[in-house]
């Protein structure tokens, strides 16, 4: 299976630039042939909105705005299937979701975030049908989360080993696992630009560790977990957050932990992946 994550870094509330510039980074990197592509959480929003208020314009009906009518586009134009993240809105209700659509623009599945982070909680409402399973076509079965659902509920105290997201992950015995984020760094803004093409370990090893019943299961068959996040800064020089980027995607089996490939955390950048090949790194536990 040949999967992409496309890494860039959007601006809040800028629609059209972030769609041009994820465009720009396709057009670059001429990936030919895939079988997915996956964008971060709120690709083209920006994710950092201070209240519902704000968010408001770039709320988009289900599975039918223009984030998930650029998908289809996409999906169509690379005879792939699409995942990208939006804000939702229903009649009742607003959440953090990520459509998904096969190959011919269909869309085949909407998931809303389950977990929701600080800044999520300012707008969005909790899922309503907690985390996803299922088929993705031609992918087969897949989990999906968004970000924030690899963490602990609300960072509950002693619930850390809940692992909540991992063990529905093994419960279904997903053979993929697709994560759209807007994951933060704790670097600060200044020092992302030191060695961009670096990944943030301190981050890749906290993802890893969030999957640590998947690891000790030490299943025979592969999992593939897909970690698509986005880099850059937002906010003013009060309110700045940095992203960390290092999108990668990994295998888990038989115990162990291997990376085909990540970015760095500064990275605009398309990694693009062919599962069949070999990982290139090997992750010491």
């Amino acid at each position: 299976m040949k999967v992409a994550c496309l890494q860039f870094a959007p601006r809040l509330g800028e629609f059209a630039h972030n769609v041009r510039r994820a465009d720009e980074i396709l057009d670059s990197s001429q990936p030919g042939r895939l079988h997915y592509l996956v964008l971060p959480e709120m690709a083209f929003s920006g994710y950092k909105f201070p209240s519902l208020e704000a968010i408001i314009p770039f709320l988009e009906p289900t599975a039918a705005g223009p984030t998930t009518q650029w998908a289809q586009a996409t999906a169509r134009r690379f005879k792939c299937h699409v995942t990208v993240g939006y804000p939702e809105i229903t009649e009742e209700h607003h959440y953090n979701s990520a459509v998904t659509v096969s190959p011919a623009g269909l869309v085949i599945a909407n998931y809303r975030k389950s977990f929701l982070y600080y800044t999520d909680m300012t707008w969005a409402d909790e899922g309503d049908h907690g985390f996803f399973a299922g088929s993705l076509g031609a992918l087969g079965n897949a989990a999906m989360g968004i970000c924030m659902d690899i963490n602990p509920y609300k960072f509950l105290p002693g619930i850390w080993e809940n692992y909540e997201f991992a063990n529905h992950c093994l419960r279904v015995s997903a053979p993929l696992i697709v994560l759209s984020m807007a994951w933060l760094t704790r670097l600060l803004p200044r020092e992302l630009s030191i060695d961009p093409q670096m990944p943030d370990h301190e981050t890749l090893a906290y993802w890893i560790e969030r999957f640590r019943p998947l690891v000790e299961a030490a299943r025979e068959d592969p999992t593939i977990l897909i970690l698509a996040n986005r880099c850059g800064v937002e906010g003013d020089h009060k309110t700045e957050v940095a992203y960390a980027g290092s999108s990668c995607v990994m295998c888990i089996q038989g115990g162990k932990v291997k990376i085909y490939e990540m970015l760095g955390k500064g990275e605009e950048k398309l990694l693009i992946v062919n599962t069949a090949d070999k990982p290139k790194y090997a992750v010491t536990q």
